[in-house]
């Protein structure tokens, strides 16, 4: 006759003793198998390619020694690199979830060169500095252009983390990450669900020109549909998106 285990002895039976200890031991293994599985399996939506070169992206951030550009301030610090349909814009912020270092209003519209370590994912490229750039001297801030109005469904993220600073970056459980980076003054972006003009990482501006709305800010990290009018800049593409209602 069997033994049975009753809840208030002392110790179970021995059969059951042996199953329990299997159990113990095995129950955290496949816990840990399954982690791991899970971490593995989501897929980086822009590709591990940058948006410029086609280069693969690297397993930690590239030191960019000496890059030498135009520097703009609206809708925020971008760094033009070349010129015409070469150009690359990068754009800026600081360490940490901070906006670049030192006062850049004298520097706007002004040739510049500047340090720090790159991080790149999809059609956005973002240079994190170390100390404020240096001026060489007056510049021509390049050229936009008007791609008309559009309706756009995707979700408004942060620069750094959408740029490669963390993966995914995106999703309802960044929501908090990306508030903190946006309130620091890191540029917003807006991720797209569907390319556009095969651009899904888009540069988010307000209606003015300025940084993303104020009237945005709750709708971070969630699948939202906007409104405004689209700019290209160089391979960048600039979405004034509007207040919804």
């Amino acid at each position: 006759m069997k033994e049975i285990f009753v809840g208030w002895a002392a110790r179970p039976p021995a059969h059951l003793r042996a199953f329990l200890r299997r159990l113990a031991l095995g129950l955290p293994l496949m816990l840990l198998g399954l982690g791991l599985i899970l971490g593995l399996a989501p897929q980086d939506p822009a590709g591990p390619r940058f948006a410029t070169g086609g280069a693969p992206l690297p397993s930690l951030p590239m030191p960019e020694p000496g890059v030498t550009g135009v520097l703009t301030l609206r809708p925020y610090p971008l760094l033009h690199v070349g010129e015409g349909g070469g150009m690359r814009t990068l754009l800026l912020a600081g360490d940490g979830k901070q906006r670049p270092p030192g006062d850049l209003s004298v520097l706007d519209g002004q040739r510049v060169t500047a340090e720090g370590f790159l991080l790149s994912r999809g059609d956005i490229a973002m240079l994190v500095l170390g100390a404020p750039p240096r001026a060489l001297g007056g510049a021509t801030p390049p050229a936009r252009e008007a791609l008309g109005r559009w309706r756009i469904t995707g979700e408004i993220c942060d620069g750094k983390c959408a740029a490669d600073g963390m993966r995914p970056g995106i999703g309802i459980a960044h929501r908090a990450c990306a508030a903190l980076c946006l309130d620091g003054g890191i540029p917003a972006v807006f991720v797209s669900q569907a390319p556009l003009l095969g651009h899904a990482y888009l540069l988010l501006a307000g209606p003015d020109g300025g940084p993303m709305d104020a009237a945005l800010r709750p709708l971070i990290g969630r699948r939202v549909t906007l409104e405004g009018r689209v700019e290209r800049l160089g391979r960048l593409l600039i979405f004034h998106a509007e207040p919804p209602g």
